[in-house]
């Protein structure tokens, strides 16, 4: 398959400072790239305080508060702007969702003048075995529907997840908008040259909704889709 800046304390700038300089010897975290000594999260079905954070420019991720340097965080995904869900805060260190390969993949930045911080109040929950998706504001439901999801052999992936960009589909005609989420099929390395980026889309036979018979992707009603369309990117998605 081929969405208030941070204020704080102080903290020490010499560590950090060091960490910039090597960002040109680091791979980008993107949806193409795997880290595999990235932490992992530690709460998959855990909830957040709804915390995103904008990368306006190349930053650091590192193994821990003030550790090693394990990638960086490129401004832009799928030439979407860079918003990340906060799952972990230790003063001005945040851990972050990463896009990349393996799931449930993250990764630790500082917050400083290059990252700005922000809230969204909705939350996506996807009951994968009720092919059920519910939309919340601050708790209260404001959308369900019955959706398709990954067949037996292409189950979708669970975990805790975000919407990473919002693509207009020009070469396919199943979905004119498609989400694609910082989640990656456990079946596939690639759908159709790509990564394997499992996403949230449309679909146009309506008979797929409640059934198990996708890639991986989670295929959602019209009314479904205008609406996750509106959510800020780095909405947590809850895979369950």
């Amino acid at each position: 398959m081929t969405g208030c800046a941070g204020e704080g304390a102080p903290v020490e700038r010499p560590p950090y400072a060091m960490a910039k300089a090597d960002l040109g010897m680091q791979a980008d975290s993107t949806t193409f790239t795997e880290f595999p000594t990235a932490p992992t999260d530690p709460a998959p079905g855990g909830l957040t305080e709804g915390v995103v954070l904008r990368v306006q420019a190349d930053v650091a991720v590192h193994q821990s508060p003030g550790g090693p340097v394990i990638a960086k965080l490129p401004a832009k995904q799928l030439n979407n702007p860079t918003w990340v869900p906060v799952i972990a805060e230790q003063g001005r260190w945040a851990q972050v969702l990463l896009p990349s390969r393996p799931n449930g993949a993250t990764g630790w930045v500082l917050e400083d003048d290059q990252v700005e911080r922000a809230r969204t109040p909705y939350v996506v929950d996807v009951e994968i075995d009720a092919r059920r998706l519910t939309v919340r504001r601050d708790g209260a439901v404001i959308g369900e529907w019955v959706v398709g999801v990954g067949a037996a052999d292409s189950p979708t992936p669970r975990g805790r997840t975000y919407i990473m960009a919002a693509i207009e589909e020009t070469v396919t005609k199943f979905s004119p908008i498609i989400l694609p989420l910082g989640i990656h099929s456990n079946t596939f390395s690639t759908y159709g040259g790509g990564p394997g980026t499992v996403a949230l889309h449309g679909w146009p036979d309506p008979s797929v909704f409640g059934q198990a018979s996708s890639d991986g992707c989670v295929r959602v009603p019209d009314d479904a889709l205008r609406l996750l369309a509106k959510l800020p990117l780095g909405t947590l998605v809850h895979l369950r």
